[in-house]
């Protein structure tokens, strides 16, 4: 075997569903061997047609416990590896590098009352893999995901949001939980408009959770957009909440999207 060939497995995509014309999720076979916690992401790799591989990272949509690798990507115009991702078919090959990488995980925090996993575009990957894991239905008194679009359309795995609760293992958590999506270009049912920024200024994100951020009690996670990570913990800062590090156990923890 070559090193090459002991970095990463051949898995056989099984599923490919668009959701708008630059929207997409895939879901492919999984190694027996390959383990992950939730809320970490692999490198994934495509071969071109001149020979060459292209590796992105992603993270994991499905639970550490399935028989499958599920992943959600957006198509960036002109994009080296989506454009060669989006056009992938089922049965066709996609490289998975063995290990799983990063610290977006439950770990990072060491106590904590009320989890708040504050998410824009396909930065809700990881947290419907959190969501799906018992651990952390466990070990907080409050979870509010925050999933910030913007167009409605792009409010993507509905039906696995509201169907969580419902699952056997979880129904007697339902209480916990709280669903709050964001649109900032439009108008759109039962969701807020407005950036997640925004709606941490004016207090409308609170208000709509009804719990208030606070470092004594509020651990919050960000996924999405570098821009909105930074801007968010300028704002968490200015709360009293600190980024979470090795040395120094803090309130919030971060994954830049791209």
């Amino acid at each position: 075997m070559t090193d090459s060939a002991e970095k990463f497995t051949r898995q056989t995509l099984i599923d490919v569903q668009p959701l708008t014309p630059h929207l997409f999720t895939l879901r492919t076979t999984r190694d027996r061997g390959f383990r992950f916690r939730a809320g970490q992401f692999a490198r994934l790799g495509v071969v071109k047609a001149d020979g060459t591989t292209v590796w992105r990272a992603y993270s994991m949509v499905s639970s550490p416990f399935d028989e499958f690798l599920e992943f959600f990507s957006i198509v960036v115009p002109d994009g080296e590896f989506t454009s060669e991702l989006s056009r992938l078919k089922p049965g066709d090959c996609l490289l998975v590098e063995r290990q799983a990488f990063g610290y977006l995980t439950l770990d990072r925090f060491v106590d904590g009352r009320d989890l708040w996993l504050l998410s824009t575009g396909t930065g809700v990957a990881p947290f419907l893999s959190i969501l799906q894991d018992f651990e952390v239905w466990e070990k907080f008194e409050r979870i509010i995901l925050v999933y910030s679009v913007r167009e409605g359309r792009e409010l993507a795995y509905q039906a696995l949001i509201e169907g969580l609760t419902q699952r056997d293992y979880l129904a007697e958590y339902a209480h916990k939980f709280r669903f709050i999506p964001t649109v900032t270009r439009e108008q759109h049912p039962a969701a807020l408009n407005g950036r997640i920024t925004t709606l941490i200024e004016n207090g409308e994100l609170e208000r709509a959770a009804n719990v208030t951020l606070t470092p004594e009690h509020s651990r919050v996670m960000l996924c999405g957009n570098p821009q909105m990570i930074d801007d968010t913990r300028k704002l968490l800062k200015a709360k009293g909440l600190q980024l979470s590090l090795t040395r120094r156990p803090g309130q919030v923890a971060v994954e830049n999207y791209w």
